[in-house]
């Protein structure tokens, strides 16, 4: 996947993921940053139980990074001490 696919794939996911956790994004720039690392974090994590990461630019790959992304958001919450959860 490319760079480009990857920045969308994150920044659809780090709405999405937002938008659960809190109700309200981040910002496009962390919404982006957050949801790529979240697609990271949830490629290693369904690869740890067995099941495929990311695999392209498909649904399946949006449904791994907005999991990722919102892990990842919880831990982003918990260590800058956000009550919004």
């Amino acid at each position: 996947m490319s760079v480009i696919g990857w920045i969308v794939l994150g920044l659809v996911a780090g709405f999405i993921g937002s938008k659960i956790v809190n109700s309200s994004g981040q910002g496009l720039l962390m919404d982006i940053v957050l949801g790529v690392v979240g697609a990271v974090v949830g490629g290693l994590i369904f690869s740890f139980f067995g099941a495929s990461g990311i695999t392209g630019f498909n649904i399946w790959s949006l449904i791994v990074a907005v999991i990722g992304s919102i892990v990842v958001l919880w831990l982003y919450h918990r260590i800058t001490g956000s009550r919004t959860l």
